[in-house]
Order: structure tokens, then C-alpha cells, then sequence
């Protein structure tokens, strides 16, 4: 599996590149932060929704510390997805090292 970081992350989404961002953080959690143009798919429910991603797309997965998303996306490269990412370190990551504004839990 491959991962990035969140400045890594930055630099992609600025140049405007290519990638679904699934988020597997719960509702709650969406609520209070998140990064625009992200999918919602919260963890406990991705194995049945596994048929609304696109196997082939660069898929960026972000939870709260880089945990979840790790899981996730060992389980989608598992059902045969060929461009899983973890974010490492999360939205965590993201609010401390490239988004100080961002709200943190």
C-alpha cells in the first residue's frame, strides 16, 4: 500500500490532480472537519459499498490519525482496487501541518 503525506497531499490536490479522497470517518466527525470534494464512506460501512468506488481511480483515504484509512485500504487493494493511499497521519496531520485553520478533535 502506498502512503502520503499531508503536505505531499497538498501539493497533489493544488496541482489540481486527479484523485477521489474518501474519508472513513464517521458523520460526527465530518461534521466538525473535512477536506472539500471528499467522499464520505464511514468505515463500518465500506465493504457494502465498495461497488460506489471506481477500482481504477487514485483513491487518497483519510480518517482522524491515519489508523482507519490504513485499514480501509488494505481491505479496497485487498478487493482489488489498483490506487489505494493512506494519508498518514490524517486530518490530524493536515490540520497541523498544512491547514492550521482547520478544526481539530
Amino acid at each position: 500500500m502506498q502512503s502520503i503525506t499531508a503536505e505531499q497531499l497538498s501539493t497533489l490536490l493544488n496541482n489540481r490532480d486527479k484523485v477521489v479522497l474518501l474519508d472513513v470517518r464517521d458523520p460526527w466527525e465530518i461534521e466538525i472537519c473535512r477536506l472539500d470534494g471528499s467522499l464520505n464512506i464511514p468505515m463500518n460501512e465500506i465493504a457494502e459499498k465498495t461497488n460506489e468506488l471506481d477500482t481504477d481511480a487514485r483513491t487518497i483515504v483519510i480518517c482522524h490519525f491515519g489508523m482507519r484509512s490504513m485499514e480501509v485500504a488494505n481491505y479496497l487493494e485487498g478487493a482489488g482496487f489498483k490506487d489505494i493511499v493512506n494519508l498518514e497521519g490524517g486530518l490530524d496531520a493536515w490540520a497541523e501541518q498544512v491547514d492550521q485553520d482547520m478544526a481539530r478533535y
